[in-house]
């Protein structure tokens, strides 16, 4: 497989992992307020609703676990909290909305899980 192919196969495998991550929150009750949200500091996956609160939510697609959290570094992690904030003041109550950082890891067998609050105290 050429280095396309497998960049475009990794791009379809990452939609569908945050498609599965989207659903379980929403069958938990938490609905999606925003997919792919783009701000200056980067994008965010996945935003959803826990009452007035908000899960900024990370999904990391790789072969086991493990290797799925290898790939959430703190550059990234900086840049996440930097488009948190961006999208924060669109909110009536800007940044002092209750909020947490959740990191999803999904497997190559599809299994996914989800360490909520995966930054600490937010």
């Amino acid at each position: 497989m050429n280095r396309r192919a497998r960049g475009r196969t990794e791009h379809l495998a990452g939609l569908a992992a945050e498609e599965r991550i989207a659903q379980d929150y929403e069958r938990r009750g938490f609905p999606v307020a925003g997919r792919r949200w783009r701000g200056q500091g980067g994008e965010i996956d996945l935003i959803a609703r826990d009452g007035d609160a908000l899960i900024f939510i990370e999904v990391k697609k790789s072969r086991d676990f493990d290797r799925a959290a290898e790939r959430l570094g703190p550059r990234q992690m900086a840049r996440l909290c930097q488009s948190a904030e961006e999208f924060l003041a669109g909110e009536p109550r800007g940044l002092l909305t209750e909020m947490r950082f959740d990191v999803a890891l999904v497997d190559g067998q599809g299994r996914h899980m989800i360490l909520e609050n995966a930054f600490g105290a937010a």
